[in-house]
């Protein structure tokens, strides 16, 4: 049986450069984002069901939604999920521009990465000031 000491000594092998030399782009974090709005979008549904199974159910259980919703924390999660649907949206629309071969050259690579955040922020505010002012309802 070999000791360790019949082992060769490992030679020290440099690291592969991580993220103290990576600097992310636009494009990366944009990707990153659209990933993280689907899976919020997933969980978010529950938000759907539990409003629409409530109007089923009658007066009382939804009147207990529309308090949770018209809460303050309610809110922010109903405008976190309204940006999450309008991100991911726009990413998809992204990615509908890729799939048609077109948008590849990298500034409009940097143009479509910032435009989905614009739009994505801008119909949000939009929504959402078009909600909370009592035109959409």
């Amino acid at each position: 049986m070999a000791s360790a000491a019949d082992k060769p000594a490992r030679r020290a092998r440099p690291l592969s450069p991580h993220l103290q030399v990576y600097s992310f782009l636009i494009n990366t974090v944009m990707s990153i984002v659209h990933r993280m709005t689907g899976a919020v979008l997933y969980v978010g549904s529950a938000l759907i069901v539990w409003w629409l199974a409530a109007a089923a159910f009658g007066p009382e259980a939804y009147a207990t939604v529309a308090a949770v919703f018209e809460s303050i924390p309610g809110r922010i999660v109903l405008i976190l999920y309204c940006w999450a649907l309008m991100h991911h949206m726009f990413g998809g629309l992204r990615h509908f521009v890729w799939d048609t071969g077109h948008g590849f050259d990298l500034a409009m690579v940097d143009k479509l990465a910032w435009g989905t955040l614009f739009a994505s922020v801008a119909s949000t505010a939009l929504i959402v000031l078009l909600a909370f002012s009592g035109v959409a309802g």
